[in-house]
């Protein structure tokens, strides 16, 4: 598991442990948040093709799937 703080998440890189289209590195580019303030989702740029996908941020904590960082 992967342990970090939701809000520190904007401009944090990662590394999919199971790259598809060989998007292995990916750039957090925006922390979507509810009123309160609390993230919800986090946007995704891959940096090989500058896909964007939108996930939600929990999914970032397994570590079967990504990797803190780009390895």
């Amino acid at each position: 598991m992967n342990k970090f703080n939701p809000r520190k998440l904007q401009l944090s890189k990662w590394t999919a442990c199971a790259p598809t289209d060989r998007e292995k590195h990916f750039l957090v580019t925006k922390l979507l948040c509810d009123e309160e303030g609390t993230p919800i989702q986090v946007e995704l740029e891959a940096v090989y093709s500058a896909r964007v996908a939108v996930f939600d941020w929990r999914e970032l904590r397994d570590s079967k799937h990504w990797k803190m960082g780009w390895c």
